[in-house]
């Protein structure tokens, strides 16, 4: 019986091992970026916030209620790569159940935030505090 769970230790040991051994690929530096979009001076919920640089992987965060997001940059991790990005701010769109009666999308924020964006950021190591005052006009 001592051999048995003697063996179990070791077992479970050896796989720990090889996990901690197993972290994943290797990741750019980092900064945490948090903000608030708001658009006519009000909190705009569900949009979707990319941070994109001119090398590398984009990250991204959606607002909640109160306009605020926090990017991710994979799943399970936090932030963006240092550096400059350049900014794009979208709302999601929710189909309607019955598409034959809904009007065409048009997303309430101008294409200078999105399709043709003109906003940059530069992310830095350590805590980033980016927020987007936009305006519709």
């Amino acid at each position: 019986m001592r051999y048995a769970t003697f063996g179990r230790l070791m077992i479970a040991a050896s796989v720990s091992i090889l996990l901690a051994g197993c972290s994943g690929p290797d990741l750019p530096p980092l900064g945490k970026v948090k903000g608030v979009v708001t658009l006519d001076g009000a909190p705009y919920p569900n949009a979707r916030v990319a941070f994109t640089p001119k090398r590398g992987r984009p990250s991204e965060g959606i607002t909640d209620s109160s306009g605020k997001y926090e990017l991710t940059y994979m799943p399970a991790v936090r932030g963006a790569e240092i550096g400059e990005h350049t900014v794009s701010i979208t709302t999601l769109y929710e189909s309607p159940e019955n598409p034959d009666d809904a009007r065409p999308f048009k997303d309430p924020i101008p294409p200078k935030y999105n399709e043709r964006s003109t906003l940059k950021v530069t992310v830095d190591k350590g805590e980033n505090q980016h927020d987007f005052p936009l305006v519709s006009k």
